[in-house]
């Protein structure tokens, strides 16, 4: 007969908020729930409107409440957590997955109730957060990527439109928005039909000759897809001149924003991007300086990292380090870090967990762009590329570069870049202490190939 574990109670658990309240938001209606002694009705009902979330606000301070738990579950809980937070309670977003995994739900308690219930015992973990600042820079930065989002669809409408009508461009030019082929479209638009007068606008940077793009323009200018061409590049217009829009108001934002470190308020002098580098989706002003002059670090001089991609990564995850305690936490939280699922002496499974999705997207894309590069980054991709998988690769190198990321920022130092011959010497010598470790285990001694004496087999004669 199998005995049952003693299940522990949970009024003998220690308490470690008392002055705990949970919400259950929702779009038309809140519940509320206070400990039971702060109130004769401790469990209440607020409308959405400002107004009710103002009295739920005043109704927590008068019942001495100084913390809140709310499942941070779509967009319905940034009004009530604005106001909350104004009035100075501290409020934990709660990840609704770690409240199902906790036991001992009834079916007679609100989702309030439980929530209170499970915050005052110190159950909950709250989710990570940046400060005003960087979230207003946040909301900003990811419309900017919905309006290129939005864009990138009338680009294939104008390849559309352009194949149609016979006109190559797409094949003679590597990107048709670009300074070539944006001139010719709207040549197109315009009224002009010669294929040698729009040849004509070829770039001096451009590969084709004048000839094979003269050769590509040569086609049937059909009426209808002539407008939609048109219209196609209306839209790509509209979106370009939101974007630079977008970029304005976040340079502002930049402009106002305090350094975030003991350095000097004001822009350096250094160059806004790399050198050779060819991306159009590139902020309109200079990002590294203002990011530097935030930081005081320098995160566009890391190898795979750009501009954009440096303030999409410090909008996602803020500016102080102190909110993970090791850079092993920082890669957890992105959703970079591998999970071992051992049970018994065995793997049960291995993978990653959800974590920040446009952080850990970014992280991916740099390791993208260092596949390719003679640095050790490049080196480590292809190392691990070449025994995982590309997919694996991608995710290892992202987790290196976040780490280093966390590095960079915690101790506001310069990225120190090291060639791919130093990463493949450093990988070799972890490879000999790994052979020299396993054959000590196995009673024998690893001698490098030069001091090994060749010895002579001995001469002996056949006895008769």
């Amino acid at each position: 007969m199998s005995k049952r574990k003693p299940t522990q109670k949970w009024d003998d658990m220690p308490i470690v908020h008392p002055n705990a309240a949970g919400i259950d938001m929702g779009s038309k209606e809140v519940w509320v729930c206070v400990p039971s002694d702060r109130d004769p009705e401790p469990v209440r009902y607020f409308a959405t409107f400002t107004p009710d979330l103002q009295r739920l606000a005043d109704w927590l301070v008068a019942c001495g409440v100084d913390t809140v738990a709310m499942e941070s579950t779509g967009v319905y809980w940034i009004p009530l957590y604005e106001i909350l937070e104004q009035r100075g309670l501290k409020v934990f977003l709660v990840n609704a997955r770690h409240i199902q995994r906790v036991p001992g739900r009834k079916t007679d308690i609100l989702d309030c109730q439980w929530l209170q219930k499970l915050h005052m015992l110190g159950l909950l973990s709250a989710s990570f957060r940046p400060d005003a600042e960087m979230v207003a820079l946040r909301t900003l930065l990811r419309h900017r990527g919905m309006l290129l989002e939005h864009r990138a669809p009338h680009i294939l409408h104008m390849q559309k439109a352009l194949q149609q009508m016979n006109i190559l461009l797409p094949q003679v030019l590597s990107d048709v928005t670009g300074d070539t082929g944006l001139k010719i479209i709207r040549a197109i638009v315009a009224g002009e039909r010669n294929p040698v007068k729009l040849a004509q606008l070829r770039s001096p940077n451009c590969k084709s000759s004048q000839d094979t793009i003269a050769k590509a323009l040569t086609g049937n200018y059909r009426p209808e897809l002539l407008f939609t061409l048109s219209q196609a590049l209306q839209l790509f217009d509209f979106y370009s001149n939101q974007v630079l829009a977008c970029d304005a108001e976040i340079e502002r934002r930049y402009s106002a924003m305090k350094p975030r470190w003991d350095g000097p308020d004001e822009l350096p002098d250094i160059q806004p991007v790399k050198k050779d580098s060819r991306s159009k989706n590139q902020p309109s002003f200079n990002v590294r300086a203002h990011l530097i002059r935030l930081t005081g670090v320098d995160f566009v001089g890391m190898m795979g990292i750009s501009s954009s991609t440096a303030q999409t990564i410090l909008s996602e995850v803020g500016s102080d380090m102190s909110c993970f305690p090791s850079e092993k936490c920082f890669a957890s939280w992105l959703g970079l870090a591998p999970r071992h699922e051992v049970s018994g002496g065995k793997l049960l499974r291995n993978g990653t967990l959800k974590g920040n999705r446009r952080a850990a997207q970014a992280f991916r894309q740099a390791a993208l762009s260092v596949g390719r590069s003679e640095s050790a980054l490049g080196a480590y991709y292809r190392s691990h590329r070449a025994r995982l998988g590309e997919a694996q690769a991608v995710v290892a190198t992202a987790h290196k570069i976040s780490r280093i990321f966390y590095h960079l920022l915690k101790h506001r130092e310069a990225f120190q870049p090291q060639s791919a011959a130093d990463y493949e010497a450093m990988l070799r010598e972890r490879q000999l202490v790994h052979l020299k470790r396993k054959a000590a285990r196995l009673g024998m001694t690893l001698v490098p190939t030069a001091q090994i004496t060749h010895l002579q087999p001995a001469n002996s004669e056949v006895s008769q």
